[in-house]
């Protein structure tokens, strides 16, 4: 099978996370221990709106490229922002990820929201590169001006 250019797995990997809600209620991220990922308590949003959120990974084993993606809600709106997605290494080890991306067209504010934050790898099954979730965390930040 071809590698897969950046931008179309990008655009793959928010596909497959707008199912996220839908996988983590049906089975666990990762039954590994060793596969995780972290949110920083604290995103920040620069003047011209855009939005920075980082934490940390691990994963194991893949046969497809791999993202970290994120996503941001805040207050008690049900609209989930994508923000950015960072391709990722899954050696076992602990590696950083930031992602960035500019929210419209309703802006988020200073303040509380959450996170939530997937590394999901597309694994190419009979020729089609379908979602595989490592790991997945949702966590309560604070956006903070940058």
């Amino acid at each position: 099978m071809p590698a897969l250019s950046l931008r179309p797995a990008l655009a793959l990997a928010a596909a497959a996370a707008a199912l996220l809600p839908l996988a983590a209620t049906a089975a666990p991220a990762s039954a590994d221990p060793n596969e995780t990922v972290t949110v920083d308590p604290t995103g920040t949003i620069a003047a011209d709106g855009t939005v920075t959120l980082s934490g940390t990974y691990s994963c194991l084993g893949n046969t497809g490229p791999v993202f970290v993606s994120s996503s941001l809600i805040q207050g008690s709106s049900t609209v989930r922002h994508g923000i950015g997605g960072t391709r990722a290494v899954c050696d076992g080890m602990t590696h950083a990820w930031a992602n960035t991306g500019k929210v419209s067209p309703d802006p988020v504010q200073p303040g509380a929201a959450t996170v939530e934050a997937t590394v999901m790898e597309l694994r190419p099954i009979g020729g089609l590169p379908l979602p595989r979730f490592h790991a997945l965390q949702r966590q309560d930040i604070t956006l903070t001006r940058s």
